[in-house]
């Protein structure tokens, strides 16, 4: 794959503690995407807006998901259905503030003619490829895939 580079834009104005910012993607796949710190630190207060961390997760989910998609597809199963959950834990580490910790993804797949061992295979394969897992390591944290055939 050649190098590929991506932007996004965020306004914010104000203090941290009243304002809201606004996340933008430049493909205009989305826009003005609302985030507060209150939703930051208070996930059953979302009031329809976004963290950074909940986009961190779906950029995971879907970079995890085509990895799978890949290392299935290479050994002769393609996937009928991938669905992948992920969710990003920001915790506070001693000594240097918040941080994301971990990020936990949960893959179901209906794969015919894969079975169980085969797709673990293919699963721990898809997070060694993927970017994002490699990302969220190198910066200290850890990664744990929970992988089965759907059903």
């Amino acid at each position: 794959m050649p190098r590929s580079t991506r932007e996004a834009r965020v306004t914010w104005e104000g203090n941290v503690a009243r304002s809201v910012g606004l996340i933008s993607g430049s493909s205009g796949a989305f826009a003005e995407l609302p985030f507060t710190l209150a939703t930051r630190i208070t996930p059953r207060a979302s009031e329809g807006k976004t963290t950074p961390e909940e986009l961190l997760a779906a950029a995971h989910a879907g970079c995890y998901a085509m990895s799978l998609a890949g290392e299935l597809t290479s050994t002769g199963t393609p996937p009928e259905r991938l669905e992948v959950a992920a969710t990003c834990v920001l915790d506070e580490v001693e000594g240097k503030g918040h941080r994301v910790v971990r990020m936990e993804l949960t893959a179901r797949g209906n794969v015919p003619g894969a079975d169980a061992e085969a797709f673990a295979a293919a699963a721990k394969a898809a997070d060694d490829g993927c970017p994002f897992s490699a990302l969220a390591r190198d910066a200290g944290a850890e990664v744990a895939i929970d992988a089965a055939l759907a059903g």
